[in-house]
């Protein structure tokens, strides 16, 4: 096992870093493609209250998102989400998204295993 705190298999330190915010958007956006506002919504929802990212952060992350591949811009419209008379933009996840987002989940296991294991959670070891 690799040490939790190092970067995905095959990826650079840096490009391989995901705030908060940007893991929380790959989240939302592996159960299904959504707006903007769907993602913020979802997040609020998902995290009951917990995060709550302004319209600042959510498309400053996914702008970020954009460029380095995870996420795709989509017609809207065909999604259901679109409001009548209002044109939304609509985001989906890529193959690498998934990836990196499985990738991430799995260091944030890791993580949280060596805390168990570190006696800093509860049943870890004795």
């Amino acid at each position: 096992m690799q040490p939790p705190d190092s970067p995905a298999p095959g990826s650079s330190a840096p490009e391989a870093v995901l705030t908060s915010a940007q893991f929380h958007i790959l989240l939302t956006l592996a159960e299904g493609r959504r707006h903007g506002y769907a993602i913020m919504q979802e997040i609020e929802r998902r995290t009951d209250g917990a995060v709550e990212l302004g319209p600042g952060t959510l498309y400053r992350s996914i702008k970020q998102l954009l460029a380095r591949g995870f996420i795709v811009e989509v017609e809207s419209g065909s999604d259901g989400q679109a409001d009548a008379g209002k044109q939304r933009r609509s985001y989906a996840l890529t193959p690498a998204g998934k990836a990196r987002t499985s990738d991430e989940a799995q260091r944030l296991r890791d993580l949280v295993r060596w805390a168990e294991e570190a006696t800093v959670l509860e049943g870890g070891r004795s």
